[in-house]
């Protein structure tokens, strides 16, 4: 199984051993929101919490030292879905970082065809 198939299979049952398992101690995630970095122990204390619900999760490229994703994020605080494109990098078979991109869904957003 792939390394970010097991990353989102993990985080929608908020399976922390898994994460903390596939999450490199040395992780560093540059989202795509605030300027801000977070580490490893950031990402743990979303997990689980149902604050963030992904859907339509996609590989759009994975070997062993690189990935990209595509999701559709949903916020349960009620903030604008978003369209979230990652980018990540593997180190001994472990996620060490993750940079995203997002663009903001309308509410009357339709996929097209869909219809």
């Amino acid at each position: 199984m792939s390394i970010i198939t097991k990353y989102n299979e993990a985080w929608k049952k908020g399976n922390k051993e898994t994460l903390a398992e596939i999450i490199h101690d040395d992780f560093v995630f540059n989202p795509h929101v605030g300027g801000v970095t977070m580490s490893k122990s950031d990402m743990m204390g979303f997990a689980g919490n149902d604050t963030i619900r992904p859907e339509n999760d996609r590989i759009l490229f994975e070997n062993n030292d690189v990935g990209v994703a595509h999701s559709v994020i949903h916020f349960t605080n009620g903030s604008t879905s978003e369209a979230v494109l990652s980018f990540l990098k593997f180190k001994n078979g472990k996620i060490i970082s993750m940079e995203t991109g997002a663009t903001p869904l309308s509410d009357d957003y339709k996929l097209v065809g869909s219809e």
